[in-house]
Formats: C-alpha cells, structure tokens, sequence
C-alpha cells in the first residue's frame, strides 16, 4: 500500500512519511520492546482497533521495518524487526524523553489503567522476586475508561498481565487513585513516601509490602526532569522526598 507522501526529497519527510501517521509510532515501538504477537502489540496499544493496528503493520511491514513471519503448529505471525526498525530504537527512546520533559500535561482522559498494567508488567524486577508465584492486584479509584483492576502474575522470571481475575489467590492488592498512581510511576512523585503516608496502599505479608517498591523498577524515564507544568513542581517534590 503506497504512501501519500509528502512530494519532498527531504530525508525528514520522507521518515515522516513512513511514521508519523496516527498510532505508527507507538505500534514499532512495542514491538522494539519485545512484543512479537498481534495481541501482545494490542495490548501495548490499548486504544487502537484491531483493523487499524493491521494497517500499521502492514505498512511498517511495507517500509521495510519490521519482518512478519507465519508462526509454527498454530495460527498467526510473529513480528520482528529489521536492522531499519533496529535503528528507531534510540530515535524513539529520545522523542519519548522529550516528552517526559516538555509534553502537555495529563488530562483525566489520558490515564488508561490497561496501559498502565502494561507497562508494569514490561518493568518488574523479576530478579527481585520470589521464584513461587506471586499475584499482585492494582485497584484504582478515579479512572474513566472501565477497568478499574489489573492483575500481574510472576513466576520464574515471567511476568503475565491479566485484565480479569486470573483464578490465583492474591499476594499483594495495591490500590490508589489512578492518576497519584502514574504520576508515581512516572517519577513525578515518590513511590515510598506515596506508601508510607497511606495514599497509595499495599495490603498482603509484610515482607512482600516492604519489597514491592524493589520490584516496580517504574518508568524507564523518571530519571528525566519534568520541565513544564504542575507536574515538574511534582517532581521536584518527589527529588527532594528522595534525597530528605
């Protein structure tokens, strides 16, 4: 399916042809993160259809970033990158830290508690954890978009990610208002103090509630400092938590 391209010889918009359309970028991304799966990749995109997602992959698959190939004794393909796709990896990582940095702030609409399940299930310190099986619960408060729980799942080195109850007795239930909750994933607040002051809170054996903020390795950008808006006061204040 060819492009409706920008008609310019210019090397900017010719990758912006191929990238900058509604979704592209966050669907190579995930799979630049692992994801190799048609739902895997949903997943990670939460908001986005499944007619639309194939689209995006076909036409990534037509530039030549990322290889699609039939998966063995089922239905189905695996995604892959090339050595294109390979090389968006730091080109994105960048434009996610300019984000973090100087993007709008947040509106209540934006705080989907399905990506935010993903996330934590890509950024747990398996390393940390027991090798039994551990379940752990997030509930929120505040959220608009249905789900309110999510459940993650480890055990020897792998994480799942349920949207229903997974059928496991519960280990630890985390539960706060969402946005205090991303805004603490994001580094714009401080996790142990957030826990501590009872604002988000933990219920389950104490040496698992004490581990839990060794386990969430949180956003790989909260080390990037908020420049704009209400929330580089929050962050700041979450430094200084830290560090006090």
């Amino acid at each position: 399916m060819p492009y409706k391209g920008y008609g310019q010889y210019c090397p900017l918009a010719l990758a912006a042809e191929g990238l900058c359309e509604r979704s592209t970028l966050l669907v190579i991304s995930r799979v630049i993160d692992g994801c190799t799966r048609f739902n895997e990749i949903n997943r990670g995109v939460p908001k986005i259809s499944a007619t639309l997602l194939s689209q995006r992959l076909s036409r990534l698959e037509h530039a030549g970033l990322i290889t699609r190939l039939p998966l063995e004794n089922e239905r189905g393909s695996a995604y892959g990158l090339t050595d294109a796709g390979r090389d968006l990896d730091p080109i994105i990582m960048s434009f996610a830290a300019w984000g973090q940095k100087w993007s709008r702030n947040r509106e209540t609409e934006d705080l989907d508690p399905a990506f935010l399940a993903w996330s934590m299930h890509t950024r747990l310190n398996v390393d940390a954890m027991p090798e039994t099986r551990v379940v752990m619960e997030f509930a929120f408060t505040g959220s608009q978009k249905g789900l309110s729980r999510f459940w993650l799942v480890a055990q020897n080195g792998h994480v799942g990610m349920c949207l229903k109850y997974p059928g496991y007795d519960t280990d630890l239930t985390i539960s706060g208002d969402i946005r205090r909750s991303v805004e603490a994933w994001r580094g714009f607040r401080d996790l142990r103090r957030e826990i501590a002051d009872g604002r988000i809170t933990v219920e389950g054996p104490e040496p698992y509630r004490r581990a839990l903020p060794d386990w969430l390795l949180l956003s790989a950008l909260t080390g990037i400092e908020r420049r704009v808006g209400d929330e580089s006061r929050d962050a700041r204040a979450a430094s200084l938590a830290r560090t006090g």
